[in-house]
């Protein structure tokens, strides 16, 4: 065998491994074009994400913050699981008095039931003299959807992978939402306006949301993140 064909049959071999190792990338890239290099607005992807959210059966929801302002009374935390009966079965901290307090909460038919502390049993609420809403609202047209369709000069970000085994692109979309419309959220708005950035799933799944702003009355600006799971989750939720 001659030294040329030798070569080239080398380099024909070292091609062909290379190809077969990339095609697990390959494979993994295809069908998964961010919704921006589908060509779709911002505002196209944040109304599918509000369509999408508002037509789930339910979502696993976490809100957390920093801490609040000195003197404030609000919401630090919570968590739960939230369906479109619409309904709410889960933790939310309060910070009421200068003390920080975890405070189990269902939320179903337009009532909010919560175990406050040193009071036996479930007791009726208004959720908003602690600063917080009625949590199972948070997925209907007034919560986080009416939010998506309300902000005003969505750009586009960039596109990471995330999710179980870095599946999901995840597309992140910033822009601003008027004060009133962030009361339904935090009822404590005091902002004219909010800074938001929406994370995307390429199937229109919001995953995340960071809003920015004056939240309380004569505070300085601050942020809440949201995190939404497990979208099709079902739950049935009772008046305890």
């Amino acid at each position: 065998m001659s030294r040329r064909l030798h070569t080239r049959q080398r380099g024909l071999a070292v091609a062909t491994s290379a190809l077969l190792l990339a095609l697990p990338t390959l494979a993994a890239c295809s069908g998964s074009d961010s919704p921006a290099e589908e060509g779709k607005s911002p505002e196209d992807v944040l109304a599918e994400a509000s369509a999408t959210l508002a037509g789930t059966t339910g979502v696993e929801l976490t809100l957390a913050t920093g801490a609040l302002p000195d003197g404030v009374s609000g919401i630090a935390n919570a968590t739960g699981t939230i369906t479109d009966a619409p309904a709410f079965e889960g933790t939310i901290s309060v910070v009421f008095a200068g003390q920080n307090v975890d405070v189990p909460v269902i939320a179903v038919d337009d009532t909010v039931y919560a175990q406050l502390p040193f009071t036996p049993g479930w007791n009726k609420v208004n959720p908003q003299e602690y600063g917080a809403p009625d949590p199972s609202q948070l997925i209907g047209e007034d919560g986080f959807p009416g939010l998506l369709t309300l902000t005003e000069s969505p750009e586009v970000g960039e596109s990471v992978r995330g999710g179980a085994d870095n599946k999901e692109v995840l597309t992140t979309y910033s822009g601003t939402v008027p004060g009133d419309a962030m009361d339904a959220v935090i009822p404590s708005s005091a902002g004219d306006s909010f800074d938001v950035e929406w994370q995307v799933t390429d199937d229109g799944e919001l995953r995340k949301a960071t809003m920015t702003g004056v939240f309380y009355p004569h505070t300085d600006p601050m942020t809440y993140t949201v995190d939404f799971a497990d979208y099709g989750t079902e739950k049935d939720i009772t008046a305890p």
